[in-house]
């Protein structure tokens, strides 16, 4: 992988995190995020998570971009994922409690966002390492007692 120079930006104007199109659509729903807590109180503790998570994604996938290294890469991609989950969780919790009357617009985006973090997270990590799911038995005899 080559290293992304200074002159290169100036010649092409663009960081390569921002030629990304999920670095993109984070932005996009930074800004549609951004529309929507401003309707909200901050005092609420899901403004907060929302503004941060929301806030999280495009700055994990810059960041996860520049690395170097396959490990190190996949570390910031998969923050960038889980953040995307959190503002789903944010959502959901404004809906519930009628602070949102929708959000299926965001919705919409998040799943983008997620299925690229996924598909770059797994084009990154050939070798990843996942746990087997382990088999889970209760002993019989401690039953019987």
């Amino acid at each position: 992988m080559a290293r992304t120079s200074y002159y290169t930006v100036i010649m092409n104007g663009l960081f390569d995190h921002e030629k990304l199109t999920v670095y993109q659509d984070s932005i996009r729903f930074v800004v549609w995020a951004g529309e929507r807590l401003e309707t909200l109180p901050k005092s609420l503790a899901a403004y907060d998570q929302l503004d941060r998570a929301s806030t999280s994604i495009p700055l994990n996938i810059a960041e996860g971009n520049g690395k170097y290294t396959a490990p190190d890469r996949c570390r910031f991609f998969d923050i960038a994922r889980g953040s995307a989950l959190e503002c789903a969780a944010c959502l959901d919790v404004l809906v519930a409690r009628k602070r949102l009357a929708r959000a299926e617009q965001g919705k919409e985006i998040r799943v983008r966002i997620v299925s690229m973090l996924v598909g770059l997270i797994r084009s990154t990590s050939a070798v990843r390492i996942h746990e087997e799911r382990a088999k889970y038995e209760a002993d019989d005899r401690r039953l019987a007692d």
